[in-house]
């Protein structure tokens, strides 16, 4: 049989430009198949055009806290800047882009043969839960009943390896905060072996499409900065 890979996104956050960038990486990279780890709206300006494309390119997408806030149309968690893009998208996305939002699971589990992956936003039992990498303990994955855990949310890439398997935070493709502007994704393969992956993509296109939308300032100016 031969090896199967699996490339993991997360947090695009309606980064068009980002992910368009990535579409070109894994055209050449050939993976059998795309997951998401959530967050595919807030913060950019393209939530309805971002949701279109994950829906087509990914096997398995899940639930995100930025997701659930548009749903809930609520903000109240969030800081005053991802509270006013929150309202933004709520009041912007299509039926379309809300009732495919409003499909995802809180988790999800996907063929990698040999593995057994599961996937979730921000933790096993919560999409709004950071789980940064100094929190990560082998505990986790018994948690999640699996050998390879996927978690997000927290826009910085990681892999922890553990006797009984691995848990990976595949970064952000649109807003990364580890200090490097360029998207991350990671790849991970029927071995156990996962990589992490950057990419470059058109920051000032992005930045000015932020601002043309009348989202907060700020938005556009982090993403210069990986922040």
């Amino acid at each position: 049989m031969s090896e199967m890979r699996i490339a993991v996104i997360a947090d695009i956050h309606s980064n068009l430009h980002a992910l368009k960038a990535l579409q070109e990486e894994l055209r050449a990279e050939r993976p059998d198949a795309v997951v998401c780890a959530g967050d595919i709206v807030g913060y950019g300006a393209f939530p309805n055009e971002c949701t279109a494309e994950v829906r087509n390119m990914c096997a398995h997408t899940v639930f995100g806290n930025h997701e659930q806030s548009v749903l809930a149309q609520s903000a109240l968690s969030m800081n005053p800047y991802a509270a006013a893009a929150a309202r933004w998208t709520w009041e912007h996305i299509t039926a379309d882009t809300r009732g495919f939002l409003s499909s995802l699971p809180l988790g999800a589990r996907f063929p990698l043969a040999g593995r057994r992956p599961a996937m979730f936003h921000g933790s096993v039992d919560s999409a709004v839960e950071y789980v940064f990498e100094e929190d990560v303990t082998e505990h986790l994955l018994e948690e999640a009943d699996a050998d390879i855990l996927v978690l997000g949310h927290t826009h910085s890439p990681y892999v922890r390896r553990f006797p009984s398997g691995t848990v990976l935070n595949p970064g952000s493709v649109g807003q990364p905060r580890d200090g490097d502007p360029r998207g991350s994704y990671s790849v991970i393969d029927s071995k156990g072996d996962c990589s992490i992956r950057r990419f470059d993509y058109d920051i000032e296109a992005a930045a000015d499409a932020i601002e043309d939308a009348g989202l907060p300032s700020v938005l556009a100016e982090r993403l210069f900065l990986g922040r």
